[in-house]
């Protein structure tokens, strides 16, 4: 319960003390803490194991860029693998445990592994596990699964609750340091829409981590005043434990917020994390540097950490990593975590830097010239080997070295568009290019103003500069004086000469040597070392260890760092919560239930749903007396037949087309004619794929010259507007045409019958004609029905009779089905469901989604002649191909059993009489079968080789799955008024 290396000050309230566990041991910390400071504090230094070899590692960064103490938070269905120690904020209650290691985290069984390295150096994988070929099932991939993987996994659901949300600026800040703060405040002032996002879950960015003055006030002083004022202003959105994840097409940027991260459980009501995608007119990236190590012998033991982590750490959480620390650093900012551990109290036994000319700034002993080869402490720092500038060596004992290299703008996102860093030898690292993100700007240290000074004053201008291009004139700020040390540092990789290895990414286990190694066997693009050592793969992807590397490569090849280039940075910034990913799309929300108009009348009848994609749909009404649905199914068929029906038909597809050249378009994207299709009037129509294959079928009704309604299957309603918005954007973008989907804005019902039109003629306003002559088929109509409610009318049939499809706003969709069933009650009018529907299309021989299996043509459906050849339209060059046009091609017929009672199986296959049942002598199947109460028989629909002219034919229908055969007689597909008489009436 100790915290021994417990400093005094820092930005934690000591007045309150908060309870934890890691690895079933009790501590305390202070609100305020991360995990990795509370561990620290109480002088844990062993946090982790490494990947590969299981070596001990302790905390190195104290930000996300961490790549070693990643640990499992919480239990039960909460448990977290995999979060970062240094981001992990902590709470009263809060548990943690180890990864990576069995049985525990001082004893890992699987730090054998670290004895066979000599056999386990880069790319041993590739070479290992080709040979023996039979050892690969049994031997090797058991062990690597086993050994895959970072953390675990509860295997139960996770209770809480995930979120998805949109936000709109004129400026998105990315990073809430000095330069992110100062363009806060400059763009907040200009009236401009702002939001200022920080993964930290305290605003400052380093100001937090340092003991200069801004002006006459103290870096804490300046933020909590430049915040409240920002707060204050209701044109600034201000996100702390936000992180911008990554930049997309058309100014959008990705980000997650940890709105409960930081407790126990979510609040009642609030999500544990949500995804935003913000849409940003420009983007301001403020994200900082981030320091980089410097390779030597045994640079990976717990108490070796980042100088500048170190100094954080002191400053920020007052924390120290021992009380008796050393620093080798290759700049002047080294040496500063040197000054302010002295003024905290803590011991400094020595700054060592090889630079000959090391300037001595910390009152601590300088070895100027010198590098450290080597470190001993098995599970954690011990002592250090120094060499000095005459060559000779010394033992320096401490438990924590601070290590600097310089820092790294963090360009990351300026390249999530494939865009190239640039190379600033004087900072020796790489900056943003000019070829990022459009609308994409660059201050402070991620450009490689490292300064306070310059980090304020770039952030600032650039906020004013990026309003200019909006056309927002933004006031120059008042900016307090800062510190403004120019970068003084030598380039300074890896110390050479050690026979043991020096590491550089910690936690993929990958060394000096290893890219030698990569190097030595020709794997020398940065991509290539990438994927051959590791380097950079894993959840810091190579913040902290890729200059190491590149800088060694480059080294070996004879060429310069920037020769060499750097691999692709891509989104996510940092690791993702599938959680996140998902949002509310889990469970029962994962397809949402989408519930017709008529839905709410429809329970009250009784009726039996059956989804339809998402759709819940009517599947047929049962009344008092009917045992089984086949009663109610073949009620509701005769009462169409005989009289009139009403079937909600909602789900069909809506898109609006509208634009001059609408009907261009159409004619594009259906294989027949649209072009000149009159006013008032509706066409079937068949659109292909790109190959020639039957894609959807449906019918277009041009409403006016440049305004048209296209009807679609209900399973292919959003891959029909998806094709229509690619051919829109990627094929005819010059033609004037809008797209929307129009789906869940109309409520649409199909009215069915020979008394169809008298039942409409009750509820449509006197002065719309709908008799025959004023309203012939396949007419269509803008109307108003029940004394003036908009609505459209279109007399098109999918059941054979005279029929009607009427559309209303949908929120007037329950009233009109409840109008209907009451002004055709004179009728005897019924409600039918899908299985009606589909009774009466097979009788009809109509295609529907059985039929558009993705596998047939227009010849297949008996519709060739619809592929026009006087225009080009997508997929009818295609469809020409010599083998979809064969003679004996499937064509759609009909099948009748010569037994009455017997039953067509969907699904079955087609052999002549006399064959075996085998795939060479296959003719066709049967795609759609149902009982017709008509026909008083079971019928089907489907394709027979060279079916029109085998009207007449005896075929076997047999069905292996279900071990039936029946004869059956090729028919036409047209079984109830082949001529189409009723539905011209």
């Amino acid at each position: 319960m100790s915290q021994i290396n417990r400093l005094n000050g820092g930005q934690i309230d000591t007045s309150r003390s908060l309870t934890f566990r890691f690895d079933g041991t009790r501590y305390q910390g202070h609100p305020g803490d991360t995990l990795a400071s509370a561990l620290m504090a109480n002088g844990v230094r062993l946090m982790g194991r490494s990947f590969k070899y299981h070596r001990p590692r302790g905390v190195l960064t104290s930000g996300s860029e961490e790549p070693n103490a990643l640990v499992e938070l919480r239990s039960g269905a909460r448990q977290e693998p995999n979060t970062r120690a240094t981001t992990a904020e902590l709470f009263d209650g809060l548990e943690a445990r180890s990864q990576n290691r069995f049985p525990s985290l001082k004893f890992d069984a699987m730090a054998i592994n670290d004895r066979f390295s000599n056999f386990l150096t880069a790319g041993f994988y590739y070479k290992t596990f080709m040979w023996p070929a039979a050892f690969w099932e049994k031997l090797y991939e058991p062990i690597i699964r086993k050994a895959a993987g970072l953390g675990s996994l509860s295997l139960q659901d996770d209770p809480d609750e995930y979120d998805k949300g949109f936000l709109h600026c004129d400026l998105l800040i990315v990073g809430a340091g000095p330069s992110g703060l100062a363009a806060a405040l400059t763009a907040g002032r200009s009236g401009a829409r702002v939001i200022l996002a920080d993964e930290d879950f305290a605003f400052g960015g380093r100001l937090n981590s340092e003991t200069f003055s801004l002006g006459e006030d103290a870096a804490a002083e300046w933020v909590a005043r430049t915040l409240a004022e920002l707060n204050a202003l209701p044109n600034v959105r201000c996100m702390i434990r936000t992180t911008v994840i990554g930049a997309f097409d058309h100014g959008i940027c990705g980000a997650v917020e940890r709105v409960s991260d930081h407790l126990p459980v979510p609040a009642p009501g609030k999500p544990r994390q949500i995804l935003w995608r913000i849409y940003a007119k420009r983007t301001l990236l403020c994200a900082g540097a981030i320091e980089r190590p410097i390779a030597f012998e045994n640079n990976d033991r717990p108490g070796i950490m980042l100088a500048g982590a170190m100094r954080a750490y002191v400053n920020r959480w007052a924390a120290t990593p021992a009380q008796k620390v050393a620093v080798f650093t290759n700049n002047d900012d080294g040496h500063r975590t040197a000054v302010d551990l002295i003024a905290k109290g803590v011991n400094v036994a020595a700054v060592i830097d090889p630079r000959p000319d090391a300037p001595r700034v910390a009152d601590c002993e300088l070895l100027a010239g010198a590098q450290v080869t080597d470190t001993s402490g098995r599970l954690g720092l011990k002592f250090i080997e120094v060499q000095l500038a005459d060559g000779s060596e010394r033992t320096i004992e401490c438990g924590a070295l601070g290590v600097s290299g310089g820092w790294n703008p963090n360009v990351h996102m300026t390249c999530h568009q494939r865009g190239r860093p640039v190379w600033d030898a004087g900072i020796a690292a790489f900056v943003p290019g000019d070829d990022g993100p459009a609308g994409l700007t660059v201050a402070g240290a991620a450009d490689g103003a490292f300064s306070t000074h310059a980090a304020l004053t770039t952030g600032a201008s650039q906020a004013a500069a990026s309003l200019e291009q909006l056309g927002i004139a933004a006031k120059p700020v008042d900016l307090p004086a800062a510190e403004d040390t120019p970068v003084n540092l030598k380039p300074f990789w890896y110390v050479k000469g050690g026979k043991g290895r020096a590491w550089l990414d910690q936690q993929n286990d990958v060394t000096v040597k290893d890219v030698k190694l990569a190097h030595q066997e020709n794997f020398r693009s940065v991509e290539h070392l990438k994927r051959y050592t590791t380097l950079g793969m894993a959840t810091d992807q190579g913040k902290t260890s890729n200059m190491g590397g590149l800088a060694i490569m480059a080294e070996l090849a004879g060429k310069s760092i920037p020769e060499v280039g750097t691999t692709i940075f891509r989104p996510p910034y940092t690791p993702v919560a599938m959680g996140a990913l998902g949002g509310r799309s889990r469970g029962k929300h994962f397809h949402p239930v989408r519930e017709t108009p008529s839905h709410k009348w429809a329970t009250e009848q009784g009726a039996v749903f059956v989804e339809t994609g998402n759709w819940l749909r009517a599947q047929w009404f049962p009344k008092p007396g009917e045992t089984e649905w086949r009663q109610s199914v073949d009620r509701e068929v005769r009462a169409v037949r005989g009289s009139v029906g009403v079937c909600d038909v909602t789900t069909l597809g809506k898109i609006d087309v509208q634009g001059t050249d609408a009907a261009q378009f159409l004619n594009k994207v259906y294989a027949n004619a649209f072009a000149k299709l009159a006013v008032g009037k509706t066409r079937y129509g068949l659109m292909l794929r790109e190959d020639g294959i039957a894609m959807d079928d449906g019918t277009t009704a041009r409403l006016a010259e440049d305004h048209f309604v296209m009807t679609t299957t209900t399973a292919n309603a959003v891959g029909v507007y998806r094709h229509l918005e690619f051919v829109h954007q990627c094929l005819c973008p010059d033609m004037d045409v809008q797209l929307i989907s129009t789906t869940e804005a109309w409520a649409q019902y199909a009215v069915a019958g020979p008394n169809s039109r008298k039942l409409l003629q009750k509820i449509v306003d006197p002065e719309f004609d709908i008799s025959n002559e004023g309203f012939e088929f396949m007419a269509c109509r803008e109307i108003t029905v029940c004394g003036g409610l908009r609505a459209r009318l279109f007399r098109i049939s999918f059941s054979g009779e005279l029929a009607y499809e009427i559309a209303v706003p949908t929120r007037y969709g329950d009233a009109l089905i409840r109008r209907l069933m009451t002004a055709g009650a004179e009728f005897d009018v019924v409600a039918y469901g899908t299985e009606a529907l589909g009774v009466m299309r097979i009788e009809k021989g109509h295609a529907a989604g059985n039929e558009l299996n993705g596998t047939t043509t227009a010849l297949n459906l008996g519709m060739g002649r619809m592929v026009s050849k006087k225009k080009d339209a997508i997929g009818s060059t295609l469809s020409e191909r010599e083998g979809l046009n064969r003679d004996d091609a499937l064509a759609l017929v009909g099948f009748k059993p010569q037994d009455s009672s017997a039953k067509v199986t969907a699904g079955g296959h087609l052999m002549e009489l006399g064959t075996p049942v085998d795939a060479s002598h296959n003719q066709g199947y049967v795609t759609s079968a149902c009982y017709s109460p008509i026909l008083n028989s079971s019928i089907g629909i489907g394709f027979l080789k060279d079916g029109a002219n085998r009207m007449g034919e005896t075929l076997r229908l047999v069905s292996p799955l279900t071990g039936s055969e029946v004869q059956v007689d090729v028919v036409s597909a047209h079984f109830v008024d082949p001529k189409g008489d009723r539905l011209r009436a």
